[in-house]
Order: structure tokens, then C-alpha cells, then sequence
């Protein structure tokens, strides 16, 4: 027996065409949805997990310390193309008791002639210590303007919940200072 290989009418063809366009205006609208909830899935993502440098933020310091331990905090600093600033953190180390607040400051400069703005986006490694890095005041909160030739020092107060893992002994935090919205004059 051989197969039918009688062409498909029109009316068989038009039928098949409109449910291949409801399909594809189905996928579409899933698309579209999931562009619309990536943002806030990504975010509580970078929450949970500590990445991008959303560490999760602290109104106040823990109500317990752990003043038997100490962890080192390496301080790092890089700026993006395209923002002529000199950024560097005026401590590269600092010992630390986890639980109890810490500050340290960065100085800034902008090089240029030009009044800019920079955005410091931080992340800390080990990704272990990124859920127990909490900040309570921190100068990457806020878009900074600098006039040309102006130089600041930018504050980062911080802690470390006293339940970081055993084996987390060092911590690095780097920042990175990114050009945005060009200039402002």
C-alpha cells in the first residue's frame, strides 16, 4: 500500500496556517511575558544567591558578634573605560570581627576636564561570604558627580554575620566604577 500523496486541499492548508499563527502569537506572548519577569526573577536571584554584588543591605549592625574569630576584607577597586576617574580604596586589607560594623573609605578623583558621573557596582568573593556580607551605608547607593579635577573620599560601613562559614577566613569586595549618562556639563 502506498502512502496518499494527494496535495492537501486549501481549506486543509488554511486551517494548518491559522493554528501555526495562533502558535506562534502564543510563543510570542510567552516571550514577551518572561522579558517582562526576567528583571525581577534576575534580581531575586542576585538576592538569594549574593551575586552581582546584592548582598542584601542592613539597617542596623546584628545583635551578636563573634569576637573569637577574626576574617580578613581585601579591598579592590577597577574603573570601566570611558570614566577618567582615579578610584582606589585607602585600605587594601582590614581584619574583622564578624558582627561587628566596620568602615572604610575610598578616595575618588575625577581626571577630566568635564563634570562626570559614576555608579560603583560591588561584588564579593567567595560566593560563600556574599550572603553574609551585609552594608550599612554605602557611597554605591547613589550615582556620583564629581567637577573636573574634584576629589572625595566615599564611605562604606559594613558587617559580617557572625554565622560565615568556618572556612571562610579571607573575603575580597571589588568594586567597579562604571561611567553613566556621560557627562553633565
Amino acid at each position: 500500500m502506498q502512502p496518499d500523496m494527494t496535495p492537501p486541499t486549501v481549506a486543509t492548508r488554511a486551517t494548518a496556517n491559522r493554528r501555526l499563527a495562533w502558535l506562534l502569537v502564543l510563543v510570542m506572548a510567552g516571550f514577551f511575558g518572561f522579558g517582562f519577569a526576567l528583571v525581577p526573577l534576575y534580581n531575586t536571584f542576585c538576592q538569594l544567591t549574593g551575586l552581582n554584588g546584592k548582598t542584601g543591605d542592613a539597617d542596623s549592625a546584628p545583635l551578636s558578634a563573634d569576637t573569637n574569630r577574626w576574617v580578613t576584607v581585601a579591598f579592590t577597586s577597577t574603573v570601566m573605560p570611558g570614566l577618567p576617574w582615579r578610584f582606589q580604596p585607602e585600605q587594601r586589607r582590614l581584619r574583622v570581627h564578624p558582627g561587628i560594623p566596620s568602615s572604610v573609605t575610598y578616595l575618588v578623583q575625577n581626571r577630566s576636564d568635564r563634570t562626570l558621573n559614576g555608579q560603583a557596582i560591588m561584588s564579593v568573593s567567595p560566593e560563600a561570604a556574599a550572603r553574609h556580607f551585609k552594608k550599612i551605608q554605602c557611597f554605591c547607593y547613589s550615582r556620583q558627580t564629581l567637577r573636573p579635577g574634584e576629589k572625595r573620599q566615599l564611605l562604606l560601613t559594613f558587617f559580617m554575620l557572625p554565622d560565615l562559614p568556618d572556612d571562610v577566613r579571607t573575603v575580597t569586595l571589588s568594586y567597579a566604577l562604571f561611567p553613566i549618562d556621560g557627562h553633565t556639563s
